[in-house]
């Protein structure tokens, strides 16, 4: 009985083509818990779709994917002097985010990312006329911009990449590829038809990986069923049932991600209400989980467990039945599943 990950394989891996079409020279993302779908997995499919460079975030993952990708292992987050050491092949790539930055990695390949609007981490226009020294000693394999998802200021995405590469041509500085986030496919396309001399590569995971919504599903087993009446104990707390009906145990707890969200930018007030009446709710003991039976999204009895999770199932609901399997809406890129079964 386990928290499964159900792969509709021939629809997941036509959106990869899909998008790969719309994205000529597509890098793809491979970070943190693989998307859900795990590091290997996801080397595998980066090698199907013919990729030549796989991006990853840190060089503890890269250690890990060059012995399941063959290509170029791009690590996005930026070497820092004084970092622990790992041991890589040269066919990994790191970026880096300061002058000082590229005098430390002299040998390397590097890809020098640039300050964006994200105000995150990059090298800034003050910066550029001393790379022209730093750069000697690298090898060079194009610049990076990480753009944000959202513009609430109405600016243009290709305006500001236009922006750097009119700074970087000023300073000089070599434009030959250009490693892009978050930009449209259509503004990929402006882009390269205004500078054709330079290659731009977009690094995609999300849109890439989970854009099909329809082509995965989490399902937890049914363990167990209980029928309770109103006033029974049960629990590690022992709390009283508050009406009748069934406590159903099912895969899936805080080991798998289960009742660990991630905190969301919430925009407009029907979303802020929301938000405030589940934080109203949860004072009271009253969380909605992520398994749906008959229809609904159900109560947790009790806040989950490390393997499995206690949901109230109310009597006016069809009862459960062990191995029977739940539908359970969570975050792929918090969540891990005990087994993966394509279909």
């Amino acid at each position: 009985m386990a928290l499964t990950l159900y792969v509709d394989t021939a629809r997941w891996r036509a959106h990869h083509k899909h998008v790969q079409d719309s994205f000529p020279g597509l890098v793809p993302v491979c970070k943190g818990n693989g998307y859900g779908f795990g590091h290997e997995r996801l080397a595998e499919e980066a090698t199907r779709l013919g990729s030549d460079i796989l991006a990853t975030g840190t060089t503890y993952e890269a250690a890990k994917l060059k012995d399941w990708f063959g290509g170029d292992l791009l690590v996005l987050t930026p070497f820092r002097r004084g970092e622990e050491p790992v041991p890589l092949p040269d066919r990994v790539i790191r970026s880096v985010s300061s002058v000082d930055g590229v005098y430390g990695l002299v040998g390397a390949r590097v890809v020098i990312e640039v300050m964006s609007s994200m105000k995150r981490h990059g090298v800034s226009e003050a910066d550029l006329p001393q790379l022209h020294t730093a750069i000697e000693n690298v090898r060079l394999e194009g610049f990076a911009l990480h753009l944000p998802l959202d513009r609430t200021d109405g600016s243009d995405a290709v305006e500001e990449v236009i922006g750097w590469m009119d700074r970087l041509r000023a300073a000089r500085l070599p434009l030959h590829t250009m490693f892009v986030s978050h930009l449209k496919a259509d503004e990929l396309t402006r882009l390269q038809q205004q500078f054709p001399q330079t290659r731009f590569r977009a690094r995609i995971g999300t849109r890439l990986w989970l854009g099909d919504h329809e082509a995965t599903e989490y399902r937890g087993a049914v363990l167990d069923v209980t029928r309770v009446s109103k006033g029974d104990r049960f629990g590690y707390r022992q709390q009283k049932v508050a009406s009748d009906g069934y406590l159903v145990v099912v895969a899936g707890g805080t080991s798998h991600g289960v009742g660990l969200e991630a905190p969301k930018a919430l925009h407009g007030v029907m979303p802020r209400a929301k938000g405030v009446a589940r934080a109203g709710l949860a004072t009271v003991n009253r969380n909605l989980s992520p398994f749906v039976w008959a229809g609904k999204q159900r109560w947790f009895a009790e806040p989950p467990h490390m393997q499995v999770s206690i949901l109230f199932i109310p009597a006016d609901a069809p009862e459960p039945t062990v191995g029977d399997e739940l539908v359970a809406h969570l975050r792929h890129t918090t969540t891990q599943f005990d087994r993966l079964v394509d279909n």
